[in-house]
C-alpha cells in the first residue's frame, strides 16, 4: 500500500476541505492542477515556496502594472527614475547614520536634525569652522569628538536651540564653545554677545580657563565676574561695551541686573548657555530658579538661542524645555542618570557613623593614590573630619562655604599641582570639576539623592582615565541606598544581593532628604568636653584681643583719663 491508498482510505468518510487544502490535494492527484494566468508559470514544490513565488509574482505584476501606466516620454522615466535612486540614497544615509548615533550611545530628538561628525575635519569642511578653532580643541587633548561633541556641535552650529544630556568628563563644555566661538568670529562692540551661567565660582574659572584657550587668536573679550564692586565698575556705561563673552554665576550676574539703572545690559546675547542646568533650575535655597528667570528676561533679543547642559537628567528641565524653547533638539548620551562604566564603584558597610573614620584609616593602610576626593554632607563635619586626618599626618585640606574666595582659589590650585593629595569637601565641588587624574572619590557621608552621587563619583573616570569610587553607608542610610545599589550593578560592579532586595523607599523621604542633611554622630574622636573647654579657652583670647584693639583705637588720651580717676 502506498501512501495515496493510504490518504484514500484515512481520507473515506471524511469532509476534505479541497480548498484550504488544495495544494497538498494537487499533490496527491486528488484534484488536477490549475493552470496560472501571467507570463511567470509557478511550479508547484511546497507550500512555502509557493507563497514565495506568489509574493514575488504579485510585485512583478504591480511593477509591470506601474511601468505600463508611464507613458512613452523617455524623459519621464528618467525623471521618475533618479527620484526613485534618490530617495534610495537617502533612506541609506539615514539608516548609516542612525547605526552610527547608536554605537556612539546617542540619543536625540527634533527636527530637521545635522548628522553627528566622526571628526573634527567635517567642522571645517560642512560648516565652515575655522581651523585654528581646530588646532585649539586638539592642544586640549581633543583627537578625536566625544559623542557628545559630534552632535551637540552641529546642532548648535545650525543656531539650533538644545537641552543635552551627557556622563560626567564627557568634553561638555567645550561642545558649546566651540559653536560660540565660531558663531562670534571676532570682536564686536555690541556688548556682551554670549553668557554661560554655572552654579559654582570654581565651575565658572574652569570654564573660563577653557575658553580662553578655545578661541586663541581670535582676540575675542572674555570676561569673568570675581567680584560684583569690580564688576560694577567694569561694566558700566563708560566701557564701551569691549565685551563678548561673559562667564558668571547667577547670583552676581543678577545683583548687577537689578541696579537701578542696570550695571550690565544682555540685549545683543546671542547664546545663553545654562552649564549644570538640573542644578541651576532647583527651587530650593540652594537652588537658582528665581535668579535664572532675571537672567532669562533680561536676554530680549528676538535671536538669542538657548543651550542646557547637564550630566544628570530631570522632568523638571525636561518640561520646562519642551514648552518654552522653540524648535528644541534633544541630545543624551548613553543611558539616563547612570554612571560613569570606566568608574569602579563599591558600596562599602561601616556599621556606624563611628565606622567610617576606622574605615577610611583602613584604606590609607592598605594604600591610598592620590589625587582623592572626599565627600561629606556639610563644612561642620568637613572640619571635623580636616582635624582627625591632620592628626593622622595626611597630606589633606578642605574646601568649604566658610573658606574665602582666596583661601578656595589656592586649595584648588595646591591640589592641581599635587601639592595636596586628599581634598575633602562638601557638595560644592561635586559639579563640573574636573580635576586631571583624580584616582579615587570616596563619598564618607552617604549622597543625598542619585544625581548627587552620580555627580561626585564623576570627578573620576574622566575622559576616558579608569577611576574608582566607596561609598560608605549605615544602617540609617536605606533612603537611597536600593536605587544607588541597582545603579553600581547596572555599570556592572558587585552589589551584595540583600541590597537590592531593600523596600523601596517613597518619594516624600526622598525629597525630604534632598532638602535636609540627615544628623549624624560628630567624627571627631577628641572628648566634647575638652572640645567644649578649648572653644571657651578660644572665646577668652578673642575677647582679650578685642579690648587692647579698642584700647588702641582710643589712643593714649583715653589711657591718660583712666589714670587721672581718683
Amino acid at each position: 500500500m502506498d501512501a495515496e491508498d493510504l490518504f484514500r482510505k484515512l481520507s473515506n468518510g471524511a469532509k476534505f476541505d479541497l480548498k484550504k487544502f488544495q495544494y497538498d490535494a494537487q499533490k496527491l492527484q486528488v484534484i488536477k492542477p490549475r493552470p496560472v494566468v501571467g507570463p511567470f508559470p509557478i511550479q508547484i514544490n511546497s507550500q512555502n515556496e509557493i507563497r514565495k513565488e506568489k509574493v514575488d509574482h504579485e510585485e512583478e505584476i504591480s511593477e509591470l502594472k506601474l511601468i505600463s501606466s508611464i507613458t512613452a516620454d523617455g524623459n519621464k522615466k528618467k525623471q521618475l527614475s533618479n527620484k526613485d535612486i534618490k530617495n534610495k540614497e537617502a533612506a541609506l544615509n539615514q539608516e548609516k547614520i542612525n547605526r552610527f548615533r547608536n554605537q556612539q550611545k546617542i540619543s536625540v530628538r527634533g527636527n530637521d536634525l545635522p548628522p553627528p561628525i566622526e571628526n573634527f575635519e567635517q567642522l571645517v569642511t560642512e560648516y565652515g569652522v575655522g581651523q585654528d578653532i581646530i588646532d585649539n580643541l586638539k592642544n586640549l587633548g581633543y583627537s578625536v569628538p566625544t559623542p557628545i561633541q559630534m552632535q551637540a556641535i552641529p546642532v548648535m552650529l545650525k543656531n539650533q536651540q538644545i537641552l543635552a544630556c551627557a556622563p560626567t568628563g564627557s568634553g561638555k563644555t567645550a561642545a558649546f564653545l566651540v559653536p560660540i566661538i565660531h558663531h562670534l568670529k571676532g570682536p564686536r562692540r555690541k556688548g556682551f554677545r554670549a553668557v554661560v551661567v554655572s552654579p559654582t565660582r570654581e565651575l565658572a574659572k574652569q570654564t573660563y580657563r577653557e575658553c580662553l584657550k578655545l578661541s586663541e587668536g581670535r582676540n575675542l573679550r572674555i570676561h569673568i565676574i570675581s567680584k560684583a564692586s569690580i564688576a560694577m565698575k567694569k561694566f558700566g556705561p563708560e566701557s564701551s561695551k569691549r565685551f563678548d563673552i561673559l562667564i558668571t554665576t547667577p547670583n552676581r550676574l543678577v545683583y548687577l541686573l537689578q541696579q537701578d539703572p542696570p550695571v550690565i545690559s544682555l540685549a545683543n546675547v546671542k547664546w545663553l548657555v545654562i552649564d549644570e542646568s538640573d542644578k541651576l533650575f532647583e527651587a530650593s535655597e540652594d537652588g537658582f530658579r528665581d535668579q535664572l528667570a532675571v537672567i532669562y528676561r533680561a536676554c530680549e533679543s528676538e535671536n538669542v538661542r538657548r543651550a542646557l547642559f547637564s550630566a544628570t537628567h530631570t522632568p523638571d528641565v525636561a518640561r520646562w524645555a519642551h514648552k518654552n524653547l522653540k524648535g528644541l533638539v534633544s541630545v543624551t548620551v548613553g543611558h539616563r542618570n547612570t554612571a560613569a562604566d570606566i568608574v569602579e564603584q563599591q558600596l562599602l558597610f561601616v556599621g556606624t557613623e563611628a565606622g567610617k573614620l576606622v574605615a577610611f584609616r583602613d584604606i590609607v593602610r592598605k594604600g591610598l593614590t592620590p589625587p582623592v576626593l572626599v565627600f561629606v554632607q556639610t563644612k561642620e563635619r568637613a572640619k571635623e573630619l580636616f582635624n582627625e586626618l591632620l592628626y593622622d599626618g595626611i597630606n589633606v585640606d578642605v574646601i568649604h562655604a566658610d573658606r574665602t574666595q582666596l583661601q578656595r582659589d589656592n586649595v584648588v590650585q595646591s591640589f592641581r599641582r599635587g601639592d595636596i593629595w586628599v581634598l575633602i569637601c562638601t557638595e560644592l565641588m561635586g559639579r563640573g570639576i574636573d580635576f586631571k587624574g583624580v584616582n579615587l572619590v570616596i563619598n564618607y557621608d552617604f549622597p543625598p539623592s542619585v544625581i548627587s552621587y552620580i555627580h561626585r563619583i564623576g570627578r573620576t573616570g574622566r575622559a576616558g582615565n579608569p577611576g574608582k569610587a566607596i561609598t560608605f553607608f549605615t544602617e540609617n542610610d536605606t533612603v537611597n541606598l536600593r536605587s544607588i545599589a541597582q545603579m553600581v550593578k547596572d555599570s556592572g560592579c558587585e552589589v551584595p544581593e540583600y541590597l537590592l532586595k531593600l523596600k523601596k523607599s517613597s518619594k516624600r523621604d526622598r525629597r525630604k532628604l534632598e532638602k535636609k542633611a540627615p544628623k549624624r554622630d560628630r567624627i571627631s574622636t577628641v572628648p566634647l568636653c575638652d572640645i567644649k573647654k578649648q572653644k571657651k579657652l578660644q572665646q577668652k583670647i578673642q575677647a582679650t584681643k578685642r579690648k587692647k584693639e579698642k584700647g588702641n583705637e582710643d589712643g593714649p588720651q583715653a589711657s591718660k583719663k583712666k589714670k587721672q580717676k581718683p
